[in-house]
């Protein structure tokens, strides 16, 4: 990585910017584009872009994202725009003979019925979870596009399938967010109001993995370092909690001492999604940060973004 301009599309978002922040760590100069500079939906603009400042490498962290509400709510928008932007992306980094590229999708991708802990053949072998199908055909296709541009005209394209993410510079929605920064925000609020109840989502019976997102984008420049291959490989933890465990978990770390409930007539999704990581651990890389340590930091950047925005 010395000496090379590394391109991280996504920079605001929680994952490119844990990827400006491991990449300030290494010699490198890194380059971002905000979406009033260059729209990544939009063909030329993105070529444009690729071929004036011609990177070393791509990171392709944006993306339009959100839970299981957002999801369904906006399943046009998800597979359109998460499409365009990976298209443009991997066909301008072609063109302008990017040495590497770094796809980064996300573990919706699997079949809902998958074996557990999913391994990387686990793709394509089945039936998709209804919450989440547009976001996981959208990644999908972005790492069946690397591959292809690998096969076709020999580009170093890999990709990287990561479990569900949490941590700073996320998006703290009460219903629109994923689970972790939607759960922080109620908690907090509830805490804040002294309400005696809060109400979740679906049975709490679930089980999840959790990366803290600094560690994902250490595994980042691990694998631009030293993969280079056709297959996606999963970034996680290889541990899980259910959704109980961790509403309980964010309850304290919020101050909220009132009553948990469960409204069940809301969808659970998947039961059980676990990665199996064995290959990444394989190659000499493990996530470092515990999921309590990674929660409070989470809560404590959530706590003073609160007192900027009043």
């Amino acid at each position: 990585m010395t000496g090379k301009r590394v391109l991280v599309t996504g920079h605001r978002g929680m994952v490119g910017s844990a990827c400006v922040r491991r990449l300030q760590q290494e010699k490198v100069e890194i380059l971002t584009v905000s979406r009033d500079t260059v729209d990544l939906r939009d063909q030329p603009a993105v070529t444009r872009y690729i071929e004036s400042t011609r990177p070393d490498v791509v990171i392709i962290a944006a993306a339009k994202v959100g839970g299981i509400m957002a999801n369904d709510t906006y399943p046009a928008e998800f597979l359109y725009e998460n499409l365009m932007i990976e298209a443009n992306l991997i066909h301008a980094s072609h063109l302008a003979n990017v040495s590497k590229l770094l796809f980064l999708g996300s573990s919706c991708i699997y079949p809902r019925e998958a074996p557990q802990p999913i391994p990387e053949d686990a793709l394509l072998t089945g039936p998709l979870e209804k919450t989440n199908e547009w976001y996981a055909v959208a990644k999908i296709a972005g790492i069946k596009l690397c591959q292809a541009y690998r096969r076709q005209y020999g580009c170093d394209f890999i990709s990287a399938m990561p479990c569900n993410l949490y941590g700073v510079n996320d998006y703290f929605h009460p219903e629109r967010s994923h689970v972790i920064p939607a759960l922080i925000s109620r908690f907090h609020e509830a805490a804040r109001r002294g309400d005696d109840v809060v109400t979740c989502w679906g049975s709490g019976q679930p089980r999840r993995e959790f990366l803290y997102v600094d560690d994902l984008a250490d595994a980042c420049v691990f694998l631009l370092e030293r993969y280079s291959g056709e297959s996606h490989l999963n970034v996680g933890t290889g541990s899980d909690i259910t959704i109980a465990e961790l509403s309980g978990m964010i309850a304290d770390v919020a101050g909220f001492r009132g009553r948990i409930a469960w409204d069940t007539s809301k969808p659970d999704g998947t039961m059980l999604k676990r990665m199996d990581v064995s290959r990444l651990a394989a190659m000499g890389w493990t996530a470092k940060t515990s999921f309590a340590d990674g929660l409070r930091a989470t809560y404590q950047w959530f706590l003073e973004q609160e007192v900027v925005r009043t």
